[in-house]
């Protein structure tokens, strides 16, 4: 039986919820954006009459600025994005359980099964965008296919809330004119580099040879010739199914650059907090230890380490993360961004290996102590919330560490500063 994919996109999704929550937002350019004084002066999403003005996503406050000086700035409420999502997924959930979210405005789903009670695919897609925007205030934009990716292009071909059918009929027409950019998971060094062969839309990819595009790019380039001749068959997970977290991470660009080992410690010492208890929320312990910095010029390094021992203390993961930076950079050198990662990860029960009796964290009985301690935290924060309690040195900082106790958590990677 062929299969009956939707891939449903919500529309302008932040600003959208921004406008629910203030109407005076939605007739005028309006744009969602982090905090120009903590320096996450970029754009996030913009409302309709934005986009008449060339507003674009990712672009920076001051640049949509001069293209529209009577732009309104709105700060982000993550929390309650996450609230409209949940119930956008659980309208999804009436039609169907193959409910796969791909962020925290977009879903799959396999209607396969739904046909016979609520009609062909595009009937579904129709009758969804209007109980959506009955409940919920929103519109989305609905791509129908007989497989994911053609689905996800469906969703962006037509813009907003529109149903688009790309079928085994008329997927030449619709599909291959597009960029090649267009495809899911091609980026811009993927697109310049077949454009270098004369590639540049899914058309001339999909006519291209496959075993050229494996020996150059290795699987990927197998994968993104089977996507553009619609030969995806990967499945539509059920909602209940749990997402595998491979690393848990927060990244923090400050109000001020972090000069010095006291700075550093101190912007260190808060980010791994945080990264030990969202994993020690999870059941999980880290093997590996990474750090980002990114100095004023926007430079980016990298750098990982693995432990002795897994660990989900906040004590451990800092000192290694310290350890990365000493060895890797100059201290008295400015450092913009910060970002201290947890990866590799096993259970919290998961046994350790066997030379720990060998390890350099300290004796058994210190390390109960202090996960004691950690875990007593824990409690505190969860009932009064994540700035309650923190260490004095952090006190009435001026680097921008509150923006760590304010933030919601996503289960999604959707592009803020949570991994």
């Amino acid at each position: 039986m062929e299969r009956t994919i939707l891939h449903c996109d919500c529309n302008s999704f932040f600003a959208s919820v921004e406008c629910l929550l203030r109407p005076e937002l939605k007739d005028v350019p309006m744009a969602v954006c982090g905090d120009p004084e903590s320096r996450h002066g970029v754009i996030l999403a913009k409302n309709e009459p934005a986009k008449k003005y060339g507003i674009r996503t990712a672009e920076t406050i001051w640049q949509a600025k001069r293209k529209c000086p009577e732009l309104v700035l709105a700060p982000t409420h993550f929390s309650e994005y996450e609230k409209y999502s949940h119930r956008i997924n659980e309208i999804y959930r009436r039609y169907t359980d193959l409910v796969e979210p791909f962020s925290i405005d977009e879903s799959w789903l396999d209607v396969t099964g739904s046909r016979n009670l609520f009609g062909s695919g595009k009937d579904i897609a129709d009758e969804l965008r209007g109980v959506i925007q009955r409940e919920t205030g929103l519109t989305v934009s609905v791509g129908v296919s007989f497989n994911k990716i053609f689905a996800k292009l469906g969703s962006d071909y037509k813009k907003p809330n529109a149903t688009t059918v790309i079928d085994r009929e008329n997927f030449r027409q619709i599909v291959f004119p597009l960029p090649a950019g267009a495809l899911m998971f091609c980026g811009k060094k993927m697109e310049r580099t077949l454009a270098g062969f004369g590639i540049h839309t899914i058309g001339e990819l999909a006519g291209s040879s496959r075993d050229f595009l494996q020996n150059y790019f290795g699987k990927a380039g197998a994968t993104l010739y089977d996507y553009a001749n619609g030969l995806d068959n990967s499945p539509v997970r059920n909602f209940r199914d749990i997402r595998e977290v491979k690393s848990i991470g927060n990244s923090v660009t400050f109000r001020r650059d972090l000069c010095g080992t006291a700075d550093i410690r101190n912007g260190v010492n808060a980010i791994a907090d945080r990264v030990a208890s969202r994993m020690r929320k999870n059941g999980v312990k880290c093997w590996v230890v990474q750090i980002g910095i990114k100095d004023p010029n926007l430079k980016i390094i990298t750098r990982q380490k693995s432990l002795r021992t897994p660990t989900h203390l906040a004590k451990e993961i800092s000192a290694a993360a310290m350890d990365l930076i000493t060895s890797c950079w100059n201290r008295d050198a400015p450092i913009r961004m910060l970002a201290v990662t947890g990866s590799s990860l096993v259970p919290d029960d998961a046994p350790e290996e066997q030379l720990c009796f060998f390890q350099a964290n300290g004796n058994p009985a210190a390390r109960c102590r202090q996960e004691k301690l950690e875990t007593a935290l824990d409690v505190i924060r969860q009932k009064y919330g994540h700035g309650s309690i923190t260490s004095g040195a952090l006190l009435k900082n001026d680097i921008g560490l509150e923006g760590l106790h304010k933030k919601g958590e996503s289960p999604w990677n959707t592009k803020n500063r949570e991994i």
